[in-house]
Formats: C-alpha cells, structure tokens, sequence
C-alpha cells in the first residue's frame, strides 16, 4: 500500500502550508524619516494700504535658488502662527503653485514687485496637485498657514516689507 504514505505526505503538506498562509502578517507602519525644521531668515511685516499700519510681523524662510523654491514647504508637519516662507524671483510673472508633498493647509499670497499684495490662494489643501495661480503677475510669493490670511484681514493692495537676516 504505497498509497498511504502518500496521503501522509499530502497531509503533512496541506498542514504546512494552512499554518504558514493562516499565520497573523504582521504590518510595519513607517513613520516619516524626513524631518524638516523651520529656519529663521529674516522678518517679514505686513501693512494695511490705506492707513500703513502693522498688520503682522513673522519670521520668514527665504526661497531664493532653484532648490529652495521647488521645494517650498514640502515635508513638513507644522508651521507656527508667526513663520511663513518668502519665495523671490528674478523677475515678475504669472506664477502658480501646488500642494504636492506639502502636508499643511497653506495661504498663498502672490506679490508684486512693487510689494503689494495682487491676489490670493487661500487654504490650500495638503498634497493636492491641482494648479494654484496668481492673477497677476508676481515676483515674490509668501506662504503662511491656511486660514490666516482672513484672520489678518489681508486684502489686495496691502504691502509689505522683509528684512534679510545676516550670517556674520
């Protein structure tokens, strides 16, 4: 009776194989490796058109080469009430920005090269891909979180001023 120990055989197989298929998987959650903190560059004030009055004053990033201003700011996990991020340009032209890798609700605000505020993206949703553009032209763009940009009460034609900070 060879039979049997063929039966034994598939038996012992069928076993092994629900053991090891059945077997709980483990999952790994990845946590981000990629940390990314805020660097102070300078100081940014905002001002009312009308009256020249302070609105704000935040501590920016600069985004200034290639790198810096493709890379905005992507990857990071929180931006304070009191920071933004300037982009300068070369030169003043439509710009349109997106979300992509960029995990926090952002304002966009798009200035000329006179300093004055010529439009708004406000609230702009975490890793959406979809086109944000000015509608004007603009040679600097600031980025601050969503929302604050109605809290200040920034209006087109508002302006403002930087300062860069000195690496002495």
């Amino acid at each position: 009776m060879r039979i049997y120990p063929f039966l034994k055989f598939m038996l012992l197989t069928t076993i092994t194989v629900c053991f090891f298929s059945c077997k709980e998987e483990k999952t790994i959650k990845t946590e981000d490796k990629v940390i990314v903190s805020f660097k102070k560059e300078g100081t940014l004030t905002l001002k009312k058109a009308d009256s020249d009055s302070i609105i704000k004053t935040i501590d920016i990033e600069i985004a200034d080469d290639d790198y810096e201003t493709q890379t905005g700011l992507m990857y990071r996990t929180k931006l304070e009430t009191n920071q933004g991020m300037l982009f300068i340009f070369p030169d003043a032209q439509m710009r349109s920005f997106y979300m992509k890798n960029t995990k926090i609700p952002l304002d966009i605000i798009y200035i000329d090269e006179n300093l004055k505020i010529v439009s708004f993206q406000k609230n702009a949703k975490p890793f959406d891909e979809t086109s944000l553009p000015s509608e004007a032209a603009a040679k600097y763009v600031l980025e601050i979180n969503g929302g604050l940009a109605d809290e200040w009460q920034l209006n087109v034609g508002d302006q403002i001023s930087f300062t860069k900070t000195t690496n002495d």
